[in-house]
Formats: structure tokens, C-alpha cells, sequence
């Protein structure tokens, strides 16, 4: 494992391992402990008691965040002419059908998210083995298959974010920036939480949440007490 640097070592001296934080005191640390120097992203992380190869305990979906996360979404609509249309006056960066599937097959990948309606997914479908393992591809769980993409497009511009756990039942999602006021902060986070145990699957038995902890670009990880969210 590679040594930390000087700057995260004086970050981690701020944390007490052993220690649960409430989330008010979490968020003051986790802007004391950025170690870089631009405006990093403050990522909310919860280890959860599932299994996600058992269909309904692979959660996935995605949520406005009441103050948005403060980063710029690159958007590509995939649509037929008027859909099209309606996703680049929402604010779409992108939009358009066969023309954005070639470039996708060509290696073109200037977007951080596809949305598209019901009628494009079978030519996105055979993109699936580039889309997939990137995480691109559109999903009716996360809205993001939708006849309605004026008002997708600018859910998702506006701070929307999707979640999904990995394959350790993990989920991960940004909730901000150093820079966000720490009340902002504070709301985001109890908003995904909110949004975690409102999906708990039923089949779930025991401790649910097994932990929970705030981080930003390249700091530490600072642990929550879950039970205060």
C-alpha cells in the first residue's frame, strides 16, 4: 500500500478511530481533514447487512438531494428527433440517436450519464458490454428510461443522483462539496440515509446499516453514528 502523503497523515491525528460521530461533528471534521486544494466532493458511504445477488436486495435507484451535490453533470439524451429536441432545451449537453451510438461504439465517452427513452434501448442494448461495466447505462429503477426527459434532464442537472450498491453491499454517493454550507451538508446526508432505510428489503433480518461514514476527495474516513441519522 502506498505511504500517505504528509497532508493526510496530520488529517487522519484529527480522527479518533474508535469514535462514532455525530453528524454534526462529522461534517465540521470532514472539512477540516480535505487535504487538497481544490473544492473536493464530500461522499457519504454505507456498509449494509444484504446480499445484493438476491434480486431484491440489489438496491438501485436515485434521489434529488435538497441543496444538489455542486457538480456539473454531463448529460447525453439518446432519442428520436423531438425527444431530442426537448432534452437540449431542458439542458441536455448532448442529445441525439444513431449518430451518439456510432461515436459511443467509436470510444467517445464526454458524458457522465445516459438518458433515453423506452424506444432507444434496444440499439443501446448492444452497446451494453461498453455501457455496462461503466455504469452508463440507463435503468428504469433509476428514471433515467423515461418518456419525460425535459423534466429528467433537469432533475438530474439540478443535483439528482443515482445509487446502487456494489457487489459487497456497498452504496456509495456524493452528497456535496467542501465548500457547501455545513447545514447543507448535514440535510443531504440525512436525506440519502432517509432514502437507504426507506428501501430496506424486507428479507433483510438483523442490524441493517452496519456502518456509515463521510469522507472527501482523498481524505479520511470519518465514522457516523447511524442510529443519530
Amino acid at each position: 500500500m502506498a505511504k500517505r502523503g504528509k497532508k493526510y497523515q496530520e488529517a487522519v491525528k484529527l480522527i479518533d478511530q474508535n469514535k462514532k460521530y455525530a453528524i454534526e461533528e462529522a461534517v465540521s471534521l470532514v472539512k477540516k481533514t480535505s487535504t487538497v486544494k481544490f473544492d473536493a466532493t464530500v461522499e457519504v458511504a454505507f456498509r449494509l447487512n444484504i446480499d445484493p445477488r438476491q434480486a431484491d436486495q440489489n438496491l438501485r435507484g436515485a434521489i434529488s438531494l435538497p441543496n444538489g451535490t455542486g457538480k456539473t453533470i454531463r448529460v447525453l439524451v439518446i432519442a428520436k428527433e423531438t425527444k431530442a429536441k426537448e432534452g437540449l432545451a431542458a439542458g441536455a449537453d448532448y442529445a441525439g440517436d444513431v449518430d451518439y451510438l456510432e461515436k459511443i461504439k467509436a470510444g467517445w465517452f464526454d458524458f457522465d450519464m445516459i438518458i433515453a427513452t423506452p424506444d432507444m434501448m434496444g440499439e443501446l442494448g448492444k452497446l451494453g458490454k461498453i455501457l455496462g461495466p461503466k455504469g452508463l447505462m440507463p435503468n428504469p429503477k433509476t428514471g433515467t428510461v423515461t418518456m419525460n426527459i425535459e423534466q429528467t434532464v433537469k432533475e438530474f442537472k439540478a443535483g439528482k443522483v443515482e445509487y446502487r450498491t456494489d457487489k459487497v453491499g456497498n452504496v456509495q454517493v456524493p452528497v456535496g462539496k467542501v465548500s457547501f454550507s455545513d447545514q447543507a451538508l448535514i440535510e443531504n446526508i440525512k436525506a440519502i440515509s432517509a432514502q437507504i432505510m426507506h428501501i430496506k428489503p424486507q428479507t433483510v433480518k438483523g442490524v441493517y446499516v452496519l456502518s456509515a461514514n463521510v469522507c472527501s476527495t482523498m481524505g479520511p474516513g470519518i465514522k457516523l453514528d447511524s442510529d443519530l441519522l
